[in-house]
């Protein structure tokens, strides 16, 4: 992550912590004015009290490390920050007061307590998000960076700082070997060779150096690099991989060898994977032993009725690392011979009456569940294609496989987003598979949760392309 860490952005993370905690304290001093008022007796320790939740929050807070003040920032990845530090306060503080059996723990008081700082904490990070914004907007809190190489490999990244101040970044511009007209009309200063007497003359005011000259200039790298630490100015570097891998990588270190990995996954985290895996059994096993029965029973009868054939469809699909399994789904088309070969289309005569209500509801994907329990699936993940389809678009599609690097889900991101049914030209598939990796490199709990309650409603209000 980029360095963020000047005097100004601590300062910032302060004020932010400091209201919160003087919002933690006023909020136990009313609970024991009212405890007093209720019950005529002095609330028991409440000043020791004050000071446990104090330490308890600021240990909380500092561990999930505050996204607020950070300049590039998702909305997902504050909200999970925020859930991440109040459910670690809430529960390491009644373990502390549990242990050691304090006098207040009580649901009447500790409740309204808990939901006051939930709402205070979630309103108030909100509300200075937009002041953080607001105050480098206008010039305040600013960071001038330099961007040194090949511009179109970090284009976005320019464009970004250069086009939105509310991040606090000031572009001073680029030195390249020659200008880029297709990523800025200005903010040519000239060669990289030049970029290193600019930096001493200028370092007293930079801030940032991003990099993106190719190792073959490892002269001129470690010129810059050396130059940058003289001046005290933060030094980063972007590989020139980046210009033909965008996306998400990792950096890790192997025999004190730095290696870049090009995919970041969070399910290669061992506790990630539990997660993911406990939520799957919970979910799958309350939705089959509560729902599913009287599902099958209902739509069990009407496939019967509708043609001839089993409930079940089974068809072979690739699951991860590219094995295949048998997926389950309710029968939807009469039984035919291209049924392992050819997608379904919107007016495609082998689908059935209730074959067609069932696709365009997603009840069809329900047994489904079944090969969740299995282990075959998750409940959000990359939906499963048919084994004839991988070996086809595998050949057309350079990062095909990689979608397979997580398990196959009964929804997921690229679902929800638009990228859903019939595949009819090849740049569906491609912008399909984009968002499956984006979903791979970026998981979370909350995202599954979002994933599946977009699932819900979007099978509530239908959709044109379940077909």
């Amino acid at each position: 992550m980029v360095q963020e860490n000047k005097t100004a952005d601590n300062t910032i993370r302060r004020i932010v912590l400091a209201g919160e905690l003087l919002a933690l304290n006023a909020a136990l001093l009313m609970m024991s004015l009212l405890y007093e008022s209720l019950t005529g007796q002095v609330t028991p320790h409440y000043k020791r009290l004050m000071l446990l939740m104090s330490l308890v929050y600021v240990a909380c807070e500092m561990r999930s490390g505050g996204k607020i003040h950070h300049r590039f920032v998702r909305n997902d990845e504050i909200l999970r920050n925020l859930i991440s530090g109040l459910l670690s306060f809430i529960a390491l503080s009644l373990l502390i007061m549990w242990v050691f059996r304090w006098p207040l723990l009580t649901w009447q008081f500790m409740l309204p307590f808990y939901g006051f700082i939930v709402v205070f904490v979630s309103v108030y990070r909100w509300a200075m998000r937009q002041v953080i914004r607001f105050y480098r907007r206008r010039g305040r809190n600013t960071m001038r960076v330099l961007f040194v190489g090949n511009i179109n490999i970090a284009s976005d990244l320019y464009r970004s700082m250069k086009d939105d101040p509310s991040t606090g970044y000031r572009v001073v511009g680029y030195f390249a070997d020659h200008p880029r007209p297709n990523v800025t009309a200005d903010g040519y200063l000239g060669t990289p060779d030049e970029a290193i007497a600019f930096v001493e003359r200028e370092g007293a005011t930079l801030h940032n150096v991003f990099c993106m000259l190719p190792s073959s200039d490892n002269d001129t790298i470690n010129r810059l690099i050396s130059t940058c630490e003289q001046s005290m100015v933060r030094y980063h570097h972007i590989p020139d991989s980046f210009n033909y891998q965008r996306h998400t990588m990792a950096l890790e270190l192997m025999a004190n060898t730095p290696v870049l990995a090009m995919h970041y996954e969070p399910l290669s985290s061992l506790g990630n994977r539990i997660l993911k895996r406990s939520f799957d059994i919970v979910f799958s096993l309350l939705f089959l032993l509560l729902v599913f029965p009287w599902v099958y029973l209902v739509f069990g009868w009407l496939i019967k009725r509708s043609s001839p054939g089993p409930v079940f469809f089974r068809q072979k699909r690739s699951g991860i690392e590219g094995r295949n399994f048998d997926m389950l789904k309710f029968r939807s088309m009469r039984v035919n011979a291209d049924q392992d070969r050819v997608q379904a289309t919107k007016d495609d005569p082998r689908k059935t009456r209730i074959g067609e209500f069932m696709r365009r509801t997603s009840i069809d994907e329900l047994p489904q569940f079944i090969n969740v329990l299995k282990g075959d699936m998750s409940v959000v993940g990359p939906r499963p294609h048919m084994v004839r389809h991988t070996e086809q678009y595998s050949e057309l599609i350079g990062n095909y496989m990689v979608r397979h690097y997580a398990k196959p889900g009964i929804t997921g991101w690229a679902q929800v987003t638009g990228s859903r049914g019939e595949t009819r030209e090849l740049h569906d598939m491609e912008e399909r598979i984009e968002k499956d990796i984006w979903y791979i490199e970026h998981w979370s709990f909350l995202l599954d949760i979002f994933i599946i309650w977009k699932t819900i409603v979007n099978a509530l209000r239908g959709e044109e392309k379940a077909y």
